[in-house]
């Protein structure tokens, strides 16, 4: 089958680790810096969700109480949230030249339904490939922690919502953590690492330091 192009003239940004990484608190730390710095708008958005049909998927994805949902049910219901975020919401953005973040994209699909799961990884890539037609981020930071103190975190932060793939056993995360660790070395050109075990000041401090760069080169080009 041959593969549709995307044609985008904005910048797009994921953001991936596994749970309890702090995603989402650096997110809201580096927007101020990044619009001070940027000239279009800054859109930030996550997975699943992010558009109103993709955040009802989400609840049925995370709903605590679907422990029966099969594997498979799980990876395609993803794939479902993320082709509806993509055109409602990301492609049309980046068709503005905006910056896009958002909080997840295919590599958690490879980490978590690949990797933890167990699913053939090239079935989940070709699918993704699929239902994206083909896009990628420019540009992905992966907040690498050690699955145990993800897990800590998760359970001190007494006002995070808590799904069902939170309450997973820790050797599936341990599973998801490996699979970040090798995309990230077979993506080194896209996927930067950044240690989130450290203060979140430092990670803020490392993660604006990366981004500044790409978007400083991005511009130049």
């Amino acid at each position: 089958m041959k593969k549709e192009k995307t044609s985008r003239k904005g910048f797009f940004i994921s953001l991936e680790g596994p749970d309890g990484a702090g995603k989402t608190s650096v997110l809201e730390k580096i927007l101020p810096s990044l619009r001070a710095f940027t000239s279009g708008e800054v859109i930030t958005t996550r997975e699943p969700g992010g558009v109103a049909i993709a955040e009802k998927i989400r609840d049925v994805i995370l709903d605590v109480e679907h422990t029966a949902m099969d594997d498979k049910t799980e990876l395609l219901l993803y794939i479902a949230a993320r082709r509806q975020h993509l055109v409602e919401k990301i492609l049309p953005q980046l068709a503005k030249g905006n910056l896009v973040l958002v909080d997840r994209f295919i590599d958690s699909s490879v980490a978590y339904q690949g990797y933890g799961r167990g699913l053939d990884t090239q079935a989940i890539v070709w699918l993704n490939d699929f239902a994206t037609d083909g896009l990628q981020p420019d540009l992905t930071l992966y907040f690498d922690v050690a699955s145990e103190v993800g897990l800590s975190r998760i359970a001190q932060n007494k006002d995070r919502e808590i799904n069902r793939l939170d309450l997973e056993k820790l050797e599936m995360h341990q599973k998801v953590r490996q699979g970040y660790l090798a995309l990230a070395k077979e993506n080194p050109d896209r996927i930067v690492t950044i240690d989130a075990s450290q203060p979140l000041d430092k990670v803020v401090a490392d993660t604006l330091a990366v981004l500044e760069k790409a978007l400083f080169a991005e511009e130049i080009r």
